[in-house]
């Protein structure tokens, strides 16, 4: 009997293990999930000396902040306002931020600094974002304000990565030889805020800082300037600048990828625009060689029928790199071609030509491949002379002048494009940089908030409201 008691007890305890591993997952053991993720940013609890002091005589600033914390990419992050010669040593341990400043403070002047986004919690790496400490060595603080927006000329679009920077009573050069008295950030929406300013005439100037120095060493940096002197007071407008870039940098065109393979490369050798697609009835035919060429002979480079025969009012130029050949036709649609280059018709500078003569057949598309586009303007100021733009990604696939309030036109390619207008002040049918020495300021350019999808064989039409 006693045996029999315990072998039931063995089963009935094996049975209920079995319920538990197989059953209900509330029998299941598992790792607790935890409650909400922290997203609060760190606290100041207290400064020392005290947030907006006067009258500051030390070298010396400590915070204390409600939990452990961290202090992350100060360099990048820290803006010291009036900028100083030699930036302050930033510390910390525990809930502690310790600042030594290495600068010698100017007289009755407020001073500011932005630890942008270093300061975040120890666990989550919450920021406290944009926290900024006052202090004046003089008896008042200083509250006046600027604030703007910086626009790139060229796109208009925006560059969070550039830096305002605000000089006072500086002439034309300083922006080239020193720092500036005052710098702000960028948001993402290319607007920037000056604070803790005084009375006074002050000059300012956008810059995306390529070395770090906060001067205008470069004309391939992109860079913007106000006109003239703002005398900044009680109240104050906000200020757009446009930015541009004098000079391209050589340096992004071409990558060194492609330049260690021409350069091994000791064949000459070209591609054209028809290579793997059919040839664009509004564009013309691309010869694109891997480098520049020395002596070229146009008449040996003849565009035919299937015959073989010559297709009248063909014009063939050179583009300004000598790597690239433009051929021009009025193109029949649906027609199939033949390109003839002969291996004596281009030489680059070491004597070199193509292998052989080569003859490249295609054929042009279709009418129905394209779009008709009509756009109908209201609030065009023709007196700009404006330019129609189509970008596609960055690229811009074509412009044309606008001469009266209602654009068409019938063989469109079809895709998705961003519109711009440039307001082309020199009316030559292109976009231009300023030039800060002339006192320039760059074209501008505004982007329409719309894309424009354009399909094939399709009208294509929109009212746009400038």
């Amino acid at each position: 009997m006693r045996f029999s008691s315990i072998l039931y007890s063995l089963v009935f305890i094996a049975l209920i293990t079995i319920s538990m591993i197989s059953g209900s997952g509330c029998a299941q053991i598992g790792a607790p999930t935890g409650g909400q993720r922290d997203t609060i940013p760190p606290r100041l609890l207290k400064a020392s000396p005290a947030m907006n002091s006067t009258n500051f005589k030390g070298n010396k600033i400590t915070f204390t902040f409600n939990e452990y914390i961290n202090v992350d990419d100060i360099q990048n992050n820290l803006l010291v306002s009036p900028y100083p010669k030699v930036n302050p040593v930033v510390d910390f341990k525990l809930k502690t931020v310790t600042v030594k400043l290495k600068d010698t403070l100017q007289p009755n002047t407020t001073y500011s600094i932005n630890f942008g986004n270093a300061i975040k919690d120890n666990n989550e790496n919450n920021p406290l974002k944009n926290f900024t400490y006052v202090f004046s060595t003089g008896s008042t603080i200083d509250s006046l304000q600027l604030g703007g927006k910086v626009i790139i000329a060229e796109t208009g679009k925006t560059d969070s990565t550039m830096f305002a920077m605000l000089y006072r009573n500086a002439d034309d050069s300083a922006v080239q030889k020193r720092k500036p008295d005052y710098v702000a950030r960028l948001n993402g929406e290319g607007s920037f805020t000056f604070t803790s300013l005084s009375p006074g005439n002050y000059k300012l100037y956008a810059l995306k800082d390529g070395d770090g120095g906060k001067t205008y060493n470069s004309k391939a940096e992109l860079f913007a300037f106000t006109g003239s002197i703002l005398k900044i007071g009680a109240t104050n407008e906000p200020v757009t600048l446009y930015a541009s870039a004098e000079e391209k940098d050589i340096r992004n065109l071409i990558p060194a990828s492609s330049i260690k393979a021409s350069l091994a490369d000791k064949k000459l050798k070209y591609t054209t625009s028809v290579a793997t697609q059919n040839q664009e009835l509004p564009n013309d035919l691309e010869i694109i060689f891997n480098r520049p060429l020395k002596k070229m002979d146009l008449s040996k480079i003849i565009l035919t029928d299937t015959n073989y025969k010559p297709i009248p009012a063909t014009q063939l130029s050179m583009d300004s790199t000598r790597k690239k050949i433009l051929l021009s036709v009025k193109w029949q649609e649906d027609t199939k071609y033949r390109l003839i280059i002969n291996n004596t018709a281009v030489t680059d500078s070491a004597g070199n030509s193509i292998a052989k003569t080569d003859t490249i057949r295609f054929t042009t598309k279709k009418e129905t491949d394209y779009g008709n586009v009509v756009l109908r303007f209201t609030g065009l100021d023709l007196t700009k002379h404006p330019v129609l733009q189509f970008i596609s990604g960055e690229e811009l696939k074509a412009a044309y002048p606008l001469t009266a309030n209602e654009w068409n036109k019938k063989i469109f390619s079809p895709g998705e494009y961003e519109l711009r207008i440039l307001l082309d002040d020199n009316n030559n049918g292109k976009w231009d940089p300023g030039h800060y020495s002339k006192k320039i300021q760059p074209e501008k350019v505004i982007v329409l908030p719309q894309k424009l999808s354009i399909r094939a064989n399709w009208d294509n039409e929109r009212d746009i409201k400038l």
